[in-house]
């Protein structure tokens, strides 16, 4: 994926160092949910191999998958944004191995260097962004008489 919301896109590999100290490997099962919405964001992912599906509740319904993510792609922005609370969920949808970090420790890192915190800032805006957008795409096309008209 060669998206601004991948790791590698996002970071230069100079930023990318420090952050991967604070890595801890990880694998899901197939089906595992990994967070749910408007529970406490204390920690993000790095998806390495497999696919997360985020979705969105919807009232009376089950819940609609926004976007399915994969390689690279960063799994949770929550973290960085108070109130700290997960604005999707997320399930495995295929084995899943990924780098997890812990919020507070990115966070104490991004307060001690300026540089790397704006960088890490930027690229946790971007994704909001992106998955905002993907969030009123699919639910236009979901719920919305004529769909999201998104041509994009």
């Amino acid at each position: 994926m060669t998206s601004a919301t991948t790791m590698t896109a996002a970071l230069p590999a100079d930023q990318r160092e420090p952050l991967m100290r604070l890595a801890r490997e990880v694998s899901f099962e197939a089906g595992t949910r990994l967070f749910e919405e408007g529970r406490r964001a204390d920690r993000f992912w790095i998806v390495r191999t497999g696919t997360v599906a985020l979705d969105a509740r919807v009232p009376g319904r089950r819940p609609a998958v926004i976007r399915t993510l994969g390689h690279g792609e960063l799994l949770g922005w929550s973290w960085h944004f108070p109130p700290y609370l997960w604005q999707l969920g997320a399930e495995a949808t295929s084995p899943v191995r990924a780098w997890e970090f812990d919020a507070g420790s990115v966070l104490a890192l991004c307060a001690a260097d300026p540089g790397f915190g704006r960088t890490i800032a930027v690229w946790a805006g971007r994704v909001a962004a992106e998955r905002l957008h993907a969030s009123r795409v699919r639910l236009l096309d979901l719920y919305a008489p004529y769909g999201s008209g998104d041509l994009v």
